[in-house]
């Protein structure tokens, strides 16, 4: 059976979570590099991750997806376009790329992008935040690179392997992200010619 794929870009897919996908968040739960980069502090059981799976799916506030290879269809991450309110047209996104192998890959950026579109187009939001850990330098600069600005610094806000570590502010508006995204459609046609 062919893989869904809800949005897609050049390097990627972005596809809905299955049954089968429980051992996949399991094992790139506890990879070393991916849980430094992530912050993540708690240790969960398999069946723990599926219970959080089924109630991601059932939250109506959230779109979580796997962030898979155009070229391999292996599931290379996840992003998820969270705390959506309607009123204040206001979300969050959270990103986060499996194992280290995949890095500088520019799946991410592609990830964001992918999720910015349809995060401002489809779910008609204005202001899209996200928080990252001030020692990620890679992924800040992701994050700039696709078009958040910082906002603010919230200082020792997460404690992690022994100290307390900064957390950068960042978020696009929708017209900073329509014109990040018209400019990048421009130069891409240019390069192609």
């Amino acid at each position: 059976m062919k893989p869904v794929k809800f949005l897609q870009s050049e390097k990627i897919y972005l596809r809905p979570y299955t049954a089968q996908d429980t051992a996949i968040f399991y094992a790139s739960f506890y990879e070393p590099t991916s849980r430094y980069y992530t912050g993540a502090q708690n240790v969960y059981t398999l069946s723990q991750i599926e219970s959080a799976l089924q109630n991601f799916a059932a939250d109506k506030t959230r779109v979580d997806l796997l962030i898979c290879s155009q070229e391999t269809d292996e599931a290379v991450g996840e992003i998820s376009l969270n705390s959506m309110d309607s009123n204040n047209r206001s979300g969050g996104v959270r990103l986060a790329i499996f194992h280290p192998e995949n890095y500088s890959k520019g799946y991410g950026s592609e990830a964001l992008t992918l999720i910015l579109d349809y995060g401002f187009g489809i779910r008609n939001l204005h202001r899209i935040e996200l928080h990252a850990y001030s020692y990620n330098e890679r992924a800040i600069h992701t994050y700039e690179k696709v078009g958040f600005r910082r906002e603010g610094v919230m200082r020792d806000a997460w404690y992690f392997d022994h100290q307390w570590v900064d957390v950068i502010v960042m978020s696009i508006l929708e017209d900073e992200f329509r014109t990040k995204y018209k400019q990048n459609r421009l130069e891409n046609a240019e390069t192609t010619r």
